[in-house]
């Protein structure tokens, strides 16, 4: 692989890692990974118990990554993953690590 294929390698992996690494991307990622259907914004920030406008920023963030997928629904936005089962797989590794 040349130099320049890897660091676009880098790159997407640092966006997937950088989304990862803030715990209200992962409390927003873990309310829609189990719910199992699309959430609206306005409810996760109520789940949250977080202004709108902070919880967009940080789902802007995870669409960005190919966390999430965003649709329009009337007026509303609603969010979806984009891989829950992969999710839940991250979710299972990250605590089986933490236990060692």
């Amino acid at each position: 692989m040349s130099s320049s294929g890897i660091n676009m390698d880098s790159e997407r992996l640092s966006k997937v890692f950088n989304a990862l690494g803030n715990p209200t991307r992962l409390k927003i990622l873990r309310l829609v990974a189990d719910t199992k259907r699309p959430l609206h914004i306005q409810a996760v920030a109520r789940a949250l118990k977080m202004d709108y406008g902070a919880v967009y920023r940080h789902v802007d963030v995870l669409e960005k990554a190919n966390l999430v997928q965003i649709f329009e629904v009337g007026r509303s936005r609603v969010l979806s993953p984009v891989h829950n089962e992969l999710l839940d797989q991250l979710f299972t590794l990250a605590e089986r690590i933490e236990k060692k």
